[in-house]
């Protein structure tokens, strides 16, 4: 029993100082490549073996024809270990590069493509939060253009409406300081009427740049649907009036609500000034509220005579006016932009379809909380 425990501690001697050789081994390559790393670890395997067998045998505790049976069967372990270990290094390094070239691919703007080898576990898990982020980047790069293509149609829309105003306030000025205007009270009142449009024009920058810059700052409060439908109908009274569009909301239902009056009553109104100057004139603009499971709905529904599948992605688009009969006399495009902004600070989501005759403008908010 005693030689027993003194081979044990011999053994496990000197298996320990070659586990410790080994470590340091493993500590001053561990920055090289899997296959070294993979290599070290089988040497030190087969050499902890040896190590424990020399030292059983130091201690007389093996016979010179055992130790030289043991030292030959360990010699061929080895070299099938360390033959086997640099295969599967090489392997997984080989794995491993086709992954960095891909990524390399991915990294210079390329979408990235899982090399088609299959791999370790660890290497196709990370080949695959590769190609998802390769996917969302796609994404992220093709929204980031339709924002660029939206600000560069928007500069070039807002330079236009700006431009014609001006102009005119420049013309109508000259005649009055010439002393060539015949109708000086006519030309006071245009000039007002264009100031009052690049006031609501800048007016419709700034909210915008707020919404975008996140600067929006919202003051909720519990309010009816009901009652700021029917101020916005108020509101858009004379302007329907004129142009001989009918606006219908009597049936609206009472759906608490909890937002911000101020912001959503501008929503409101920029949808019913949208689908009147759209809607021809003996049309109809109807608004109705109503309440589909946790959440309110308010629709405004024109008779603009629809618009085209491809342009309702678009509609909520900085700067989209779709086509020139869709084009307003006054304006550049910001007012369903400025909508859909509002509508989704409040946690909520503004869609368009098109119904029979026109087109119908959802916005989709929660239901106030109950106790609060």
């Amino acid at each position: 029993m005693n030689d027993i425990l003194l081979i044990a501690l011999f053994a496990f001697g000197g298996a320990a100082c070659a586990g410790a050789l080994g470590a340091l081994a493993l500590r001053l390559l561990r920055y090289r490549s899997v296959a070294v790393s993979l290599a070290v670890v089988a040497a030190v395997t087969v050499t902890a073996m040896l190590a424990g067998t020399l030292a059983v045998a130091w201690a007389m505790f093996l016979s010179p024809h055992d130790l030289t049976v043991v030292t030959l069967v360990v010699a061929m372990a080895a070299a099938v270990s360390l033959a086997t270990a640099l295969l599967l290094g090489r392997w997984v390094v080989a794995r491993s590069r086709d992954l960095a070239r891909a990524a390399r691919d991915f990294g210079n703007g390329g979408g990235f493509a899982a090399p088609p080898a299959r791999a370790t576990a660890e290497l196709a898990d990370l080949s695959r939060e590769l190609a998802a982020t390769s996917a969302k980047l796609a994404a992220s790069r093709e929204r980031e253009r339709a924002l660029d293509s939206s600000r560069r149609e928007l500069v070039a829309w807002i330079s236009h409406d700006l431009r014609t105003p001006l102009a005119g306030l420049r013309a109508m000025s000259e005649a009055l300081e010439d002393g060539v205007a015949t109708d000086t009270a006519r030309y006071h009142r245009q000039i007002r009427t264009e100031v009052e449009r690049l006031d609501v024009m800048v007016g419709d920058l700034f909210e915008l740049s707020r919404i975008h810059a996140g600067a929006l700052v919202l003051t909720p409060s519990r309010v009816s649907l009901r009652d700021l439908a029917a101020d916005a109908l108020l509101g858009a009274d004379p302007l329907a009036r004129e142009r001989g569009v009918r606006l219908l909301g009597e049936d609206i239902a009472h759906v608490p609500v909890d937002v911000d009056g101020k912001e959503m009553t501008r929503v409101l109104a920029n949808l019913l000034v949208n689908a009147i100057r759209h809607t021809p004139a003996d049309g109809t603009v109807a608004v109705t509220v109503d309440r589909r499971e946790d959440t309110a709905v308010l629709s405004v529904t024109d008779g603009c005579g629809g618009i085209a599948e491809e342009d309702l992605t678009r509609v909520f688009d900085t700067g989209w006016r779709g086509s020139t009969a869709r084009t307003p006399p006054a304006g550049a495009g910001l007012g369903l932009a400025i909508v859909r902004g509002i509508v989704e600070a409040h946690e909520g989501q503004a869609e368009v379809r098109n119904v029979p005759g026109g087109c119908r403008f959802e916005v989709t908010l929660p239901l106030a909380r109950a106790g609060v």
